[in-house]
């Protein structure tokens, strides 16, 4: 509004002052410098614009891909507590399995043995990859206590035998 009454004033000063040619001269150079300014302004926000929209897609690219590479990473996170859940799952079912195979070969301990027993338990212990330390020491605690089973049943038979007798 403010330019426009600047233009239409400059036009009548110079109507006033100057001859018709100069005026028209004049006139011509504002509108070039009015049309030029547009020109520039509208390529000034044609760059602007442009320049945002890539700096908008790049950004926006970068997001998309920090998200998906954020997805991956979780997912592999997941897919890891996965694995880890089950491989957990797994040896809390062996464990449960070997004690379960345990306690019904307990009952079969009097008919075996004390060596092919600790031989036995030695192979099926090393089978479920547990130490070898583990193992040497679980077969003495088993060989003292099938020893102490065995004095037992010794001191049973003989007191049986001694109270038939008598």
């Amino acid at each position: 509004m403010l330019r426009s009454h600047l233009v239409k004033s400059l036009l009548n000063f110079s109507l006033s002052y100057f001859p018709v040619s100069s005026v028209a001269n004049l006139n011509s150079i504002f509108r070039n410098l009015y049309y030029k300014r547009s020109s520039f302004s509208f390529f000034l926000s044609f760059f602007l614009s442009f320049y945002l929209s890539i700096y908008l897609s790049i950004y926006l690219s970068i997001h998309y891909l920090s998200i998906h590479y954020l997805s991956i990473y979780l997912s592999i996170y997941q897919f890891i507590i996965y694995l880890f859940i089950n491989y957990i799952s797994f040896y809390s079912l062996t464990i449960y399995l070997s004690i379960h195979y345990l306690s019904i070969n307990s009952l079969s301990i009097f008919s075996l043995s004390i060596n092919q027993f600790i031989i036995y338990l030695s192979i099926y212990l090393s089978i479920n990859s547990l130490s070898i330390c583990l193992s040497i020491s679980l077969s003495i605690y088993l060989n003292r206590f099938i020893i102490y089973l065995s004095i037992n049943q010794f001191i049973i038979y003989s007191l049986t035998i001694y109270l038939s007798i008598h």
